[in-house]
C-alpha cells in the first residue's frame, strides 16, 4: 500500500434536511481493522469500493440541527470516516458529555479500542488470578488496555511489542510485569523468561511468527481471543502456523470477535472502564497526525507498528 493509493476529492458540505444534524468532525481514528475493509473475498463487513469514503470513527460537533435530539454545539461519537463534515439522520450518533475528559479519549482508551480489549478478555480469556496473560501490540490502542485489565483480574501481564522504548513504556507505566522486544532477536526465549510458568491466555493482536512463536507455550486449556492478524495485511503470502498441533495437545481455545457485534457489553464495558481511567489506574498514549492530508501517511506507518499508542487525526478545533 502506498500513499498515491488515496487521493482527496473536494465536495459542497452536505445540506440539513428536517430530523438531520451537521456534525463536523474533530478527531479521526485509524484502526487495523480498516486495511481488511480494502480486500476482496469473503469477510465480516462488506468491501469497501474504489471511490468510496474511508471508513472510521469520529468524534465531532454538530453545527447544524434539524433534529429534535440534537441541538447546536452537542459533541458526538459517529462513524462518518475520513472525511470533515458528516451528515446523519442521528442513528448510531452518540452523544458525549463535555468534562474534564479528553474529546479523543473517546476514540481510544474510553472508546471502540477499550471495548475490544474489555469484551475480548474478559468474554473469551476468562482471566483467573494467578494466571499468565500474553498480549502482542502491547503498546497499542487494544493491547495496552488489556495488559492494565489483567492487571485488575490479578494476573501476570506479558507484552510483546516492537522496540525497548515501548517495552520500557508498557511496563513502567502501564504496569506489565514483563515486556518482549521482538525485534531484539530471540523471542522464542525472551517469552519463555517472561512467563516462566506457561500462558493461560494469548491476546492476539499481530498473527504469523509471534503467534507460532506463543503456541508451544500455551498452557492445558489456554484461551486466545483473536483481535486481529495485523502482521499479515499487507503481505502477498500469509505466515503458515508451524505449531497448529498446539491447539489439540493444550486443547486450547480459539475464538475471533468483533466488538460490534457485542453491543449489549458496551454499557458495562464502558463503565468500568471510565471508572478506571477517572481513578487513574487506566493509562493510554496517543499518536496524532495533524489534518486529513496526512491520514494515508499515518495509517501506513500504523500498520507497519510506526505509532505509539493510539493512532488518531485530529482535522479541527473545537
Amino acid at each position: 500500500m502506498q500513499e498515491s493509493n488515496f487521493k482527496i476529492v473536494e465536495s459542497d458540505i452536505p445540506q440539513v434536511s428536517d430530523g438531520e444534524v451537521l456534525v463536523k468532525n474533530l478527531y479521526l481514528s485509524l484502526d487495523p481493522y480498516m486495511r481488511g475493509r480494502m480486500n476482496e473475498g469473503k469477510s465480516y463487513a462488506e468491501a469497501m469500493r474504489i471511490s468510496d469514503v474511508m471508513v472510521g470513527g469520529t468524534i465531532g460537533v454538530v453545527v447544524e440541527s434539524k433534529s429534535p435530539d440534537f441541538k447546536v454545539g452537542d459533541i458526538v461519537l459517529g462513524y462518518f470516516g475520513w472525511q470533515l463534515y458528516g451528515l446523519s439522520h442521528g442513528r448510531g450518533l452518540l452523544k458525549i458529555p463535555t468534562s474534564d475528559v479528553s474529546l479523543s479519549a473517546y476514540l481510544g482508551v474510553l472508546g471502540m479500542p477499550g471495548t475490544t480489549a474489555w469484551v475480548g478478555l474478559n468474554m473469551i480469556g476468562e482471566p483467573k488470578a494467578g494466571e499468565t496473560v500474553v498480549v502482542s501490540a502491547a503498546s497499542g490502542a487494544v493491547g495496552s488496555v488489556v495488559g492494565q485489565l489483567a492487571k485488575e483480574k490479578g494476573c501476570r501481564a506479558v507484552g510483546i511489542a516492537g522496540g525497548k522504548v515501548k517495552c520500557d513504556y508498557v511496563v513502567d507505566e502501564l504496569g506489565f510485569d514483563a515486556c518482549v522486544d521482538y525485534k531484539a532477536g530471540n523471542l522464542k526465549e525472551n517469552l519463555l523468561k517472561a512467563a516462566p510458568n506457561g500462558i493461560d491466555i494469548d491476546f492476539e493482536n499481530v498473527g504469523g511468527e509471534i503467534l507460532d512463536t506463543v503456541l508451544p507455550q500455551l498452557n492445558p486449556h489456554a484461551r486466545i481471543p483473536l483481535c486481529g492478524f495485523v502482521s499479515q495485511y499487507n503481505v502477498d503470502q500469509p505466515y503458515a502456523l508451524r505449531h497448529f498441533d498446539a491447539f489439540l495437545i493444550s486443547r486450547v481455545k480459539l475464538q475471533g470477535f468483533i466488538v460490534g457485534e457485542h453491543m449489549d457489553l458496551w454499557p458495562q464495558a464502558n463503565k468500568e472502564l471510565a471508572q478506571l481511567y477517572k481513578s487513574g489506574r487506566l493509562k493510554y498514549r496517543e499518536s496524532i497526525a495533524e489534518g486529513l492530508e496526512n491520514a494515508p501517511k499515518a495509517f501506513i506507518g500504523m500498520l507497519k507498528g510506526e505509532n505509539f499508542g493510539k493512532q488518531l487525526v485530529k482535522l479541527a478545533d473545537l
